[in-house]
């Protein structure tokens, strides 16, 4: 008996395993049940215009059939694409999903189903994989083709040079005349060629994978972008035609778009016979009745539209599929119809999750091998996208500057993706290396892992691609910055081992990196390490007092060091606001000096690395704080000054615009971590962590102990500063809030008024005509405000709307706008609904918006207008003003923080914005009190070695650093969005006083030296990871004054 022989399937013309694809069903989820017994063999055509055949049980659903075209594909986004075929009036319909499929195709002999795009997202950038992106080009392709993509001719010529560039590479007139003679892209191609080739020169260098990304960058600008025109006749009897879009129905007379019904307008779809009819909700500015109808040739035309309808809608528009209604029992009336498989939502979320495999695949035309998810989008020119499955480093000027941590052991680029990041493709560049105290500095995201590519530092803003709001939590944001306040750095950065290139989202996030092997600390050495040194719990606190201590001194310096000798540099500052800063700054610095000494003998003492007479009278630390917190007081005129420092150091800034940039310039420096008033507050909350630190000791001594009595008396000193200040640090902190605030947003110069107080910000999407927007809120006692993140030079968030808290009504609406999550503030003028990404989101902003109106229901009447009548501008009039975005920019504005700016790319605003999460006052008054140093062992997922590194925990962030004598941070995390847990038995982690971090799917273990420290460690971070309770002391009795 011969052997059959096997036909070429199209996952192995596209060089994919058998069997390795990925189902579009939801994890648990199982497929419709089908009988076993005769199979079908259906015929499908692919994008690349070949036919394949796949056998399906007799009785199987579409779906069955659309999943076994994606597994052969490996698709992973295959909910972006669909099934059409010719129905037996010949008109081309989709394969429903849910219906058997030999109920749809009658003749399947004689029928080819046609595989094709069948959603086209708003941004290319939403697609994740290069492969998805691919099949976009080559639908794009045909489009062009068949006329349904009609463009001017420049567009056209534009077009077909990146398609020919993917195809056959660089220019050469030769080569590209006989291709074009070749192949007819589009009628009448003749006419264009010299223009074809003209653009097709300037693209030398492009991968194929960039060139698909320019494609769609064109494409999607054009008005017949992905548009079925439906034939259809209005009231009057004008000819039209109907077409549906991610942004609603939209009306065309021939080819010019005369009219479009966004999802947000429409109340109810419906069709009855010939005649489709869009209801509306009811709009007085509108000049459109209540319900629209339109004509169609059939009842079968109308209804296969209203069906197309219905599923953009859910699509792009709902969170989950739709659940299928109930049976009735005695007769049913309308359709049954509806959407199944996955919306937008879920196939974003689930990309992001990482959970699929990664193959190579090749392109038809192309010679070049392309890696899935090994590459992220393309910048709009000469971004390098990976050809090669693994590669070592080291062996070129490119990779200098990555080394592993692993001695004498090559890289290789991972397979796996963090599937987090939306931004461009990185861009290596050999002068990213730099050496510091002999080792590589490298700021890593998330993973450890090497990635080739890395961001091109200089690339302008404009030219990197955007993607659609965090709808996940990227937070999407890349675990790790070099720069708090958002500077890039970019000549120290490397990228981590563990992440691929495909991590769709630079945000401030990256993960520390510090690839030196000498950091690598043996397990038995730490353990040999460890025996030798005291283990009772009061050991530990005084060493706390002693780490905590060497990173505040270290503030100081930022301010009596750092700041005070760049403004010794230049002429910006008053003589008075430099007296009034560095004189009360100074004394402090001193102080702590001799301060951190004594505390260091102490344990120096404690530990016997000194010779002491009677070893017993120095196991202790009382005597040393109630010495020091004795003389501290003498330095409160000192601490009294701070809030005159902070409000004239900001009037300053607010009367002077030079003064203002020189601020701004400093910030970006890597030594200013966090904003510059915060460390003006610094010595303020010092006073606080003492006071926690000596009631920790004072709980931990018996009464009989001989170290009680001095930190008994320690505690009441330090308790009775804390009660004398406290009121004014607490106006001080939100003063601070609100200017750190005020330089986060565009378009609102009057934040900061006596009696404003800062209650949350978050993220929230807001249901406007273009479906649900990722917006900021900032919600005050007396007003909320709504942005969304620019495109300026500083990654600002542009205020777009305000509602007075006075007179607002607010609702829960999941039912009438059918959104979970889903509320409506109606205020006096104005109305929003906004819906919050989970149950628990939604019930912080409900308690604290209701909150907010009560105080303002309180108060004397409604706020003063915020943004029309902002008050003059005091700076000279001939110095720049802030740039801003045009309101064609929101699209592009949801993006992660790939376009690392250099300027408040990492503040708590824009972490909430990637991360889709808020932040109350409480939660940053909590902040203050939970701050942490020292160091920590440090594990990726998987690394088989631990790093240790000093550790700094403030403002909701981890910075790294090699040791504590470092004056900057190497890298940060910020933590809001992660969860924090301790390994479990399958971790494999068989250490003792380990804790994991995770957000979905990037894992941290961190490791500490004692049970105690152990516990503050999780203590602190948990104060992060999970918000606050929202009870609060706010009272409008008693506004801030400034």
């Amino acid at each position: 008996m011969g052997e059959t022989e096997q036909r070429p399937t199209a996952g192995s013309r596209l060089g994919a395993q058998e069997n390795a694809g990925i189902s579009t069903l939801e994890h648990g989820q199982k497929p419709p049940m089908t009988t076993p017994g005769k199979l079908v063999s259906i015929k499908i055509q692919m994008l690349d215009d070949t036919q394949e055949t796949f056998d399906i049980p007799q009785r199987a659903p579409g779906k069955v059939l659309h999943d076994a075209v994606c597994s052969h594909l490996n698709l992973v986004e295959g909910d972006y694409f669909g099934l059409e075929f010719p129905d037996h009036k010949k008109m081309m319909v989709w394969l429903d999903l849910l219906k058997p499929v030999m109920k749809q195709i009658r003749r399947p002999k004689h029928v080819v189903v046609k595989f094709v795009v069948k959603f086209f997202p708003p941004d290319h950038a939403q697609l994740q994989e290069e492969l998805t992106r691919y099949l976009f080009a080559l639908q794009v392709k045909q489009d062009l083709a068949q006329g349904r993509l009609t463009c001017n001719d420049t567009s056209t010529a534009l077009l077909i040079s990146h398609i020919v560039q993917s195809e056959i590479g660089d220019f050469d007139e030769t080569i590209d005349r006989e291709h074009l003679a070749k192949n007819k892209y589009i009628p009448h191609q003749e006419a264009l060629e010299d223009k074809i080739m003209e653009f097709h020169r300037n693209h030398m260098g492009q991968t194929p994978a960039e060139s698909d990304f320019q494609l769609l960058e064109i494409a999607r600008r054009l008005e017949m972008y992905g548009i079925r025109l439906h034939p259809a006749k209005d009231r009057e009897g004008t000819k039209i035609n109907l077409a549906v879009a991610n942004t609603g129905i939209l009306v065309f007379q021939g080819h010019t778009k005369i009219n479009a019904f966004n999802w947000a307008k429409v109340r109810k779809l419906s069709f009855k016979r010939k005649r489709f009819l869009i209801k509306l909700r009811p709009d007085v500015n509108s000049s459109f009745q209540d319900t629209l109808e339109f004509l169609m040739a059939s009842r079968d035309f109308c209804k296969s539209f209203w069906k197309i309808c219905v599923e953009h809608h859910a699509f792009f528009r709902l969170f989950e599929e739709p659940k299928p209604k109930p049976k009735p029992v005695l007769f049913s009336r309308g359709s049954s119809f509806r959407f199944s498989g996955r919306t937008q939502k879920q196939v974003l979320d689930y990309v992001k999750e990482g959970g699929h495999k990664k193959v190579q695949f090749e392109r038809k035309h192309s010679k070049i091998h392309s890696i899935r998810s090994l590459t992220a989008q393309p910048s709009e020119q000469h971004t390098e996208v990976p050809k090669q499955t693994a590669r070592a480093y080291g062996d070129n000027n490119d990779a200098a500057a990555v080394q592993s941590c692993r001695q004498g052991k090559e890289l290789k680029s991972s397979t796996e993706d963090t599937g987090q990041h939306k931004s461009p493709s990185l861009k290596k560049s050999p002068k990213e290396g730099r050496k510091v105290d002999g080792a590589v500095v490298s700021a890593v995201e998330e993973e450890e892992e090497p990635a080739k590519d890395k961001m091109q530092q200089n690339r302008p803003q404009s030219q990197q691609p955007s993607t659609a709001g965090s709808l996940t939590g990227s937070p999407h944001l890349s675990e790790l910055s070099i720069n708090s306040q958002g500077g890039p750095s970019v000549a120290n950065m490397t990228l981590s081992p563990n992440l691929s290139p495909d991590a769709k989202q630079s945000s401030p996030l990256v993960s520390p990196l510090l690839n030196d092997p000498s950091c690598i600390r043996a397990d038995d050495e730490e353990e040999v390490k460890r025996k030798r040194f005291p283990t009772e719990k009061a050991y530990f606190i005084a060493k706390e007092v002693a780490t905590t201590e060497r990173t505040y001194l270290k503030d100081l310096e930022v301010i009596t060091s750092w700041f005070q000798s760049a403004v010794s540099k230049e002429d910006c500052m008053p003589e008075t606001l430099k007296n009034l800063i560095f004189s009360n700054f100074e004394p402090l610095h001193k102080f702590h000096t001799g301060f951190l000494k004594e505390i260091e003998q102490r344990l120096a003492l404690w530990e016997g690395r000194s010779n002491a007479h009677i070893k017993g009278d120095y196991q202790r630390i009382g005597d040393v704080m109630l010495k020091n917190i004795q003389s501290m007081k003498q330095l409160t005129i000192h601490l009294r000054k701070h809030n005159e420092i902070l409000m004239e150091l900001e009037n300053g800034i607010k009367n002077s615009r030079k003064l203002e940039t020189f601020c701004r310039d400093f910030e970006l420096q890597k030594v200013c971590y966090l904003p510059l008033n915060t460390f003006l507050l610094r010595p303020l909350h010092r006073l606080m962590h003492y006071k926690q630190i000596m009631e920790r000791l004072c709980k931990h001594y018996p009464p009989s102990h001989m170290d009680f009595r001095d930190s008994r008396a320690a505690l009441a000193e330090i308790s009775e500063m804390v009660a004398q200040l406290h009121g004014n640090m607490i106006k001080m902190e939100n003063f601070q809030k609100l200017h750190e605030l005020k330089k986060d947003l565009i378009g609102m110069d009057n934040l900061v008024i006596p009696g404003r107080e800062f209650i949350r910000l978050g993220s929230l999407s807001k249901l406007s005509g273009k479906g649900l927007q990722q917006r900021m809120f900032f919600l005050f006692n007396d007003i909320l405000l709504y942005t969304s993140r620019g495109l300026t030079a500083s990654n600002q968030f542009k205020v777009h709307g305000h509602l007075p808290l006075y007179g607002m009504i607010m609702e829960e609406s999941e039912e009438e706008w059918g959104v979970p999550h889903c509320l409506t503030l109606r205020g006096q003028h104005q109305s929003i609904v906004v819906a919050a990404s989970t149950r628990a989101e939604m019930d912080k902003w409900t308690e604290d918006i209701q909150m907010a109106i009560d105080l303002a229901e309180k108060s004397s009447g409604p706020a003063p207008e915020l943004l029309a009548s902002s008050p003059p501008d005091n700076k000279s009039p001939d110095e720049t003003t802030v740039d801003q975005e045009s309101e064609d920019d929101l699209s592009a504005s949801r993006t992660s923080l790939e376009r690392q700016s250099p300027h408040r790319g990492n503040t708590t605003v824009h972490v909430c914005w990637h991360r889709n999460t808020s932040v109350s006052m409480i939660d940053f008054s909590i902040a203050v009190e939970n701050q942490l140093s020292g160091n920590l062992l440090r594990k990726f997922k998987n690394s088989n070695g631990w790093q240790k590194l000093w550790v700094v925990f403030t403002n909701f962030c981890m910075f790294f650093y090699k040791s504590h004598q470092d004056n900057h941070p190497l890298a940060s995390l910020p933590l809001l969005g992660y969860s924090l847990t301790l390994p479990s038995e399958s971790e494999n982690i068989h250490k003792d006083y380990v804790f994991k971090l995770h957000f979905k799917s990037h894992v941290y273990y961190f490791r500490a030296e004692s049970e105690y420290t152990f516990e503050r460690w999780m203590e602190v971070i948990r104060s992060a990871t999970s918000s606050a309770s929202h009870t609060r002391a706010l009272s409008h009795k008693e506004p801030h004054a400034y």
